[in-house]
């Protein structure tokens, strides 16, 4: 990828944005820019984490896998968020695995780097605690909707979230994809999907979904998804923007 200097100016990652600048421009020396190319492993689990991503347009899952093989994806990570939590919080392994689920762009740091600067205090380490806060009520609430509502509404909530973190309406899934994320089988979301698409809320072809009434899916999404929006926003909404330049 080449490098493009305005995106270390304006950072599309929300976290780097909204550090104040001179927290921010002690990063710059340390960030790099990568390419995050889908089905890339960015940590495996039980393995130290080396490095930290701060994503741009890409989207990375956050998953569990079972002894027999099975998956299921307990976080998601987009331009909202850090890949690479454990790092701040004193450890550098965990149980769960990071890989590429949508390619795009994400800023890399030497994982040291960053917990030597979340550990001087300050902003930095403000603003990675709003954000771990707001993870936790994202995995408490998920563990809840898992158990409580329908496939239909949270396939409804875990396109909406998709659509957020991209920041767009269109974007390339398959059905296989969102049933090993969600945790179900195809046929399940084959159904769920189709309830989605018949009621001209979504249109899926080839891999790629599209929402066509955002409206009438939040309408049909459980209240899991405005909880965790509202959360996110509480949290991290209100952080204070660093100059652009």
């Amino acid at each position: 990828m080449s490098l493009d200097k305005n995106l270390f100016q304006q950072p599309s990652n929300k976290l780097l944005a909204a550090l104040p600048v001179k927290d921010y421009e002690r990063l710059v020396p340390h960030l790099k820019l990568v390419t995050l190319s889908v089905q890339q492993i960015l940590y495996e689990a039980a393995e130290p984490i080396t490095q930290v991503y701060f994503p741009d347009k890409s989207m990375v899952s956050i998953v569990t896998t079972m002894e027999d093989g099975s998956t299921a994806e307990v976080g998601i990570v987009s331009n909202e968020g850090m890949v690479g939590i454990p790092v701040i919080l004193g450890d550098k392994t965990t149980t769960t695995t990071a890989f590429v689920q949508i390619s795009g762009a994400g800023m890399q740091i030497d994982a040291d780097i960053i917990q030597a600067e979340f550990n001087r205090g300050g902003a930095i380490q403000t603003l990675l605690l709003c954000y771990v806060q707001a993870v936790y009520t994202e995995l408490a609430q998920g563990v809840a909707c898992n158990r409580l509502h329908t496939l239909e509404e949270r396939l409804a909530r875990w396109l909406l979230t998709v659509s957020d973190r991209l920041e767009s309406e269109d974007f390339p899934l398959t059905q296989e994809f969102i049933a090993q994320m969600l945790g179900v089988r195809r046929s399940g979301v084959t159904v769920a999907a189709s309830t989605l698409s018949r009621a001209g809320m979504i249109s899926y072809k080839r891999g790629h979904i599209s929402i066509l009434n955002r409206e009438d899916l939040e309408a049909t999404s459980c209240e899991c998804y405005r909880v965790i929006q509202n959360e996110l926003a509480r949290l991290l909404g209100n952080q204070p923007r660093r100059d652009r330049r």
